[in-house]
């Protein structure tokens, strides 16, 4: 059997390890010179993103010996809202980096192919599909998808994102809500060592964010991170992504080609971060070529996932700065700070997004018809 994996990211290395494992042999092409993205950054996978799985890393060795080496466990998320600033603890997932560094998960994955990687590839998807018996559409974002009329855009995005030096913990990563700032918006600080860190502003493309001044809004939340960190902190590189698209495939396959990765529509509404739901549509993938499960039943989790992540998005969304900072205010609240932390662990066996989607939906439909009502009686 013919099979094509376009792209060599974490879906489709993904992709390739397990067909391997099953005695296939599949041709890989990436269009970029090497393995990785453009530019460094930092990830996290929270375990709360990912359930029913508890803990992605460990997962993913047991079920498909898949192995990863992560930079840190995440042991402190740390909010700040506009006037509140407060933390939830435990084993809350793990961080990462990705990108041209030798610890990135893209490399991690490589090392673990055996297949050839055909680098600076021109070929495109028409040839292959019609040159392979199986076509795996890895190539890391909706946009080939959309094209073949197989995706669904619920938003688009704009990140700008730097990289930073300064004195860190690993295992402590911070969280800024200011909508007065960023409307619907957030930023994030990541560290992927003692010294260096991410840090990323991300807000949807409506029309009061498409008009911002994405320099001066940047500048007000890393000067507020200074502030909160109570650190200079220095930039060493930057990027910027301009309306990156979010949403999910229609069928996650169309005759022999698979959708997988971003072209599947892996990346959580509600924070922005899918790594292991990539590699998990990969491995799935993999799976169907070599008949060990059905693609389409197998990533029906992935779906609803999915689905509840951009309820949750919704909900953050209609939240304006009082309400964020009473919600950041009670994490400190003693009698709930146990629990919560328990909750959202890796350790625990709720699979609270999912549990709390119905009651978020009751509130979202509320808020939609109270803006209605206040708008026709305006």
């Amino acid at each position: 059997m013919k099979i094509a994996i376009m792209g060599a990211g974490l879906a489709g290395l993904a992709c390739a390890i397990t067909l391997e494992k099953n005695g296939l042999q599949p041709v890989i092409f990436e269009k970029r010179t090497m393995v990785g993205d453009r530019f460094i950054y930092a990830e996290a996978t929270f375990s709360i993103l990912n359930r029913p799985v508890k803990d992605c890393i460990p997962y993913l060795f047991d079920n498909y010996n898949i192995k990863l080496k992560p930079i840190s466990k995440i042991q402190r998320l740390v909010f700040h809202s506009k006037t509140e600033t407060s933390s939830i603890n435990g084993n809350l997932g793990y961080s990462n980096v990705r990108g041209r560094v030798d610890n990135s998960y893209e490399n991690q994955l490589q090392k673990q192919v055996k297949a050839k990687i055909n680098f600076n590839s021109k070929y495109e998807y028409e040839t292959l599909c019609k040159d392979f018996d199986c076509v795996i559409l890895a190539t890391g974002d909706g946009g080939t998808s959309s094209s073949l009329g197989n995706f669904r855009s619920d938003l688009t995005c704009t990140l700008k994102g730097v990289t930073v030096t300064g004195d860190f913990i690993k295992s402590i990563s911070h969280v800024w809500f200011n909508y007065e700032s960023i409307p619907k918006g957030f930023a994030y600080l990541i560290p992927f060592s003692e010294t260096q860190a991410n840090f990323v502003i991300n807000y949807p493309d409506y029309p009061q964010t498409i008009k911002l001044d994405i320099n001066k809004i940047f500048q007000e939340f890393f000067d507020k991170a200074c502030k909160d960190l109570d650190q200079d902190l220095k930039i060493t590189d930057s990027f910027e992504v301009t309306k990156y698209m979010l949403g999910i495939c229609n069928h996650p396959k169309i005759e022999n080609t698979y959708f997988v990765g971003n072209c599947f529509g892996t990346i959580s509404p509600g924070l922005g971060f899918g790594q292991f739901t990539s590699m998990l549509t990969g491995i799935y993938a993999a799976y169907d070529i070599c008949k060990l499960g059905n693609y389409e039943e197998l990533t029906k989790p992935l779906f609803e996932n999915y689905e509840n992540s951009l309820v949750l998005r919704k909900y953050l969304e209609n939240l304006d700065d009082t309400s964020l900072n009473k919600i950041v205010k009670r994490l400190d609240n003693k009698l709930l700070e146990g629990l919560i932390d328990t909750t959202l662990s890796s350790q625990s066996k709720i699979d609270l997004l999912k549990d709390l989607t119905p009651f978020i939906n009751l509130l979202n439909n509320f808020k939609d018809n109270w803006k209605k009502h206040v708008n026709t009686s305006n």
